[in-house]
Parts: C-alpha cells; sequence; structure tokens
C-alpha cells in the first residue's frame, strides 16, 4: 500500500511538471509544403522562421516553441495539419503557407477555431475573405496583377500581350486574371490566352502559337521550375519577346533550371533580395545573419517573409500582453508600420499587408533587384 502511494505521490509530481512546463511554454504551430512539388519555398520561409524564432525564442517571460508540420503540397493535408496543430498540439497561432490553395485550406481551419493564422507569401485575395482570424504578410494578387501590368505598359512600353497559365493552380489563374484586367485597362492588348496543366513538360504547341501572334509580352504566372522550362522551350522555337512572371518565380534554382534562356526575365515579387543596393537596416542584419548561418546559399524573399511572418506574430503578442488567440488576433488587426525585412507593414482592413511591388531581372546569370513599382489599379 505504501508502495502504491508513493508511485502515486510521483506520478503527481511529474503531471504538476508538465503543467508548469506547458504554462511556461507559447506554442506557435508551423504549416508548411516540406515535401512535394512547391517544397523548396516552404523550406525556405521554414529556415526564415527558424532564424526569427532563434532571435526571439522567448516572448512574456515564456518559452517560444515552434511546432512545425508538413503540408506536402496537398490540400487535404493542409486543412489536416492546421487541425492536428490546434487540436493535438494546443497552439495559439498558426504561420503558413506557402502556396494559395493550401492557405485556403488551412485557413478555413483556424478560422473555425478562433485560430489566428499569419500567411507568408500567399498572394491570392480569397485567403483571408470574409475572415476574422486569417492574416498574411504579404501583399495580394490583385496588386502585384496591377504592378506587373503597370510596369509592362509605363516603363516596358510593351502593348501587345500573350498569356501561358496553369489552369489548375489556383495562384496562377487569379494573378493571370490580375493582370489581364490591369494591363488591358492600361491600353494593353492581350493576342493569345493558352492554357496548361500542373505537371506538364511540354509547352511547344502552346508557344508555337503564341509566337505566331507577336507578342511583345509573354506573361506566365507560373511556378518557378515550370516557369524555367516554358522559357527554355520559348527560346529552343525562337521566340525573342519579353518575358514576364509573379512572385512564385522568386527561387535562387530558376537559373539552374533554365540557364541562358532565362536571361532577361524579368518578375514581380516582394519588396527584398539581397542584391537591393538601398536595403533597409533591418534587412541589411537579416542578410548578414543569414549568411552567416547560411555560407552556402542566398537568402531569398520567402526566407525573408518566414522571417517577418514569425516578428509579425511576436509583435502581437508583445502588443497584447497575452498569448490567447483572440488577443493576438485584435493586435494583429492593428498592426502598423512594422519594421519588417520585405518592408514596412501595415495589416488594412481585409487583413493584408500594404507594401510596395518589387520588379527583379535576371541579368548576367544572376537575380538583380532593379526597383519597385506602384501599381495603376
Amino acid at each position: 500500500m505504501k508502495l502504491r502511494n508513493v508511485l502515486l505521490a510521483a506520478m503527481l509530481v511529474l503531471i504538476l511538471a508538465g503543467t508548469a512546463v506547458a504554462a511556461d511554454t507559447i506554442k506557435i504551430g508551423v504549416y508548411l509544403p516540406l515535401t512535394g512539388r512547391v517544397a523548396f519555398g516552404g523550406q525556405l520561409e521554414l529556415e526564415g522562421i527558424q532564424m526569427a524564432h532563434k532571435e526571439l525564442p522567448e516572448l512574456l517571460g515564456k518559452n517560444v516553441e515552434l511546432v512545425v508540420v508538413d503540408n506536402k503540397t496537398d490540400k487535404v493535408e493542409a486543412a489536416n495539419a492546421v487541425k492536428r496543430l490546434v487540436e493535438r498540439d494546443k497552439v495559439v497561432a498558426v504561420i503558413g503557407t506557402y502556396g494559395s490553395s493550401l492557405a485556403m485550406a488551412g485557413g478555413e481551419v483556424a478560422e473555425a477555431a478562433g485560430i489566428p493564422m499569419m500567411g507568408t507569401s500567399c498572394t491570392n485575395p480569397l485567403v483571408t475573405q470574409g475572415k476574422k482570424f486569417v492574416f498574411r504578410a504579404c501583399f495580394i494578387d490583385p496588386y502585384q496583377g496591377a504592378g506587373a501590368a503597370t510596369y509592362a505598359v509605363k516603363t516596358l512600353g510593351m502593348k501587345k500581350a500573350a498569356l501561358l497559365v496553369d489552369v489548375a493552380n489556383d495562384y496562377c489563374v487569379g494573378l493571370a486574371n490580375f493582370f489581364k484586367q490591369s494591363y488591358k485597362k492600361l491600353g494593353g492588348e492581350i493576342v493569345s490566352e493558352l492554357k496548361y496543366n500542373s505537371g506538364d513538360q511540354d509547352f511547344t504547341a502552346q508557344l508555337t502559337e503564341i509566337i505566331s501572334k507577336k507578342p511583345d509580352l509573354l506573361f506566365i504566372p507560373a511556378d518557378f521550375a515550370e516557369g524555367a522550362i516554358i522559357m527554355k522551350q520559348a527560346r529552343e522555337l525562337g521566340a525573342e519577346f519579353q518575358i514576364m512572371g509573379g512572385d512564385a518565380m522568386d527561387n535562387p534554382e530558376i537559373v539552374k533550371i533554365g540557364g541562358d534562356a532565362v536571361e532577361g526575365f524579368i518578375h514581380t515579387t516582394f519588396p527584398y533580395d539581397p542584391s537591393m543596393t538601398d536595403m533597409s537596416e533591418i534587412a541589411k542584419v537579416f542578410t548578414e545573419n543569414w549568411k552567416k548561418a547560411h555560407p552556402d546559399k542566398d537568402p531569398n524573399v520567402n526566407a525573408a517573409l518566414g522571417y517577418d511572418s514569425y516578428m509579425l506574430v511576436a509583435n502581437a503578442i508583445k502588443a497584447a500582453g497575452s498569448a490567447e488567440p483572440a488577443a493576438i488576433r485584435d493586435a494583429l488587426a492593428k498592426t502598423k508600420d512594422f519594421p519588417g525585412v520585405t518592408g514596412s507593414k501595415t495589416i488594412n482592413e481585409t487583413h493584408d499587408a500594404e507594401s510596395p511591388v518589387g520588379i527583379v531581372q535576371i541579368k548576367d546569370g544572376k537575380k538583380l533587384f532593379i526597383g519597385t513599382v506602384e501599381p495603376e489599379m
């Protein structure tokens, strides 16, 4: 009997100790595509988040624990990942994800549970539309599409454009539509609009038809791997038009995949790149710290957005003086002029971060940040 009492007492001590540890810990969930078709972007964002966590591992006198789940580049897995983070891991906030369709799936779960979610690079307007608990650290595609169209017409003087769009990808379809609307409003003409599906490898039929229309510009709102293949095949067919894309093309691997075919390629992105000549102080520090931690590779904007996303959530927890989800949500909604690596951020009434559209061009086999553009909406 005495032994039983001793064991019960020991178990009680362990339970109380576990409760004390839990009380001194703030859990923040992270769900990103760490495997699957867009894993490269998810891994970069995770590295940015982890870097921010290393710099700021405590909030309100408590340790911050990152709980990371792979959404496997799958909508169902994304929803299940957030469900696990909320129900099993008891996180107070969620960060993620790369990929708008994945963010929409996960955001529905976070919204229903009343857990604030900070999207990283998910630019489709539907991610935050009508949501009280879903936010994002980036601009949205109507703004990005208008920025691309404004630069094409006003700076490059290109009045005839063709589109080649992945119809199986929500991001690609949305960005293409917003570019087209703004381009036509600015006086441009769409001479061809052709389609393909995610995973396609042969684009010669579509490109041959596009070349016959003699556009000044081909806009491809593609993921970086498919975009590089499209550019290689376009150049092999003798295409001489300018090719332009969106932020999903902002990936160091694009030059490795596309080689000489990507020379001169222009894409919109978020306002950060290590080639910037007018970096803010926080961007300089981020770049220096990244290179110390990862001497074998340059940072890119996805890593910077992961970093900013963590810092936005951390700033909200500090501002609220609480790690309660509702308090974090309220503080996020009030965020103004937050100094991020990807620019100063104000969360607007639709829970999107307001920031300029950056323009990058591949020159001499390297990315060069040209500057920013103010979209004409």
